[in-house]
């Protein structure tokens, strides 16, 4: 799993940088370069941006889940106190606890939600 969701982050920061290249940074500003997630307590579905990735497992980390309509979701997004700006951990290892063998990374889910894909 953790290197199912190491290629995906991979492909959509190449993606950027393949965008960026061939049309300039505006085309950063539209609706993200990576994944949309689906967020459960809201019902929303927010496009993202791969901000940083692998980040060291230090501070606070919300759980994304290859789960849910979009094969990735988590519980809490923008405006949920919960929220973590999009600092996220994928538990790689499966045993259901942040520790050093899970992946950390920064992809900040871009507002507003929306009930489609």
């Amino acid at each position: 799993m953790k290197k199912r969701l190491s290629i995906a982050v991979a492909l959509c920061v190449l993606a950027a940088v393949g965008i960026w290249l061939s049309t300039g940074t505006e085309a950063l500003a539209g609706r993200g370069d990576g994944p949309v997630i689906y967020v459960t307590s809201q019902e929303l579905f927010y496009d993202s941006i791969v901000t940083a990735d692998p980040l060291p497992p230090h501070g606070p980390f919300q759980k994304l889940e290859m789960e849910g309509p979009t094969g990735l979701q988590t519980e809490y997004g923008p405006g949920d106190p919960e929220y973590r700006g999009g600092r996220w951990w994928f538990d790689s290892n499966g045993n259901d606890e942040m520790d050093e063998e899970d992946h950390y990374f920064s992809c900040p889910l871009l507002g507003p939600g929306r009930e489609e894909p």
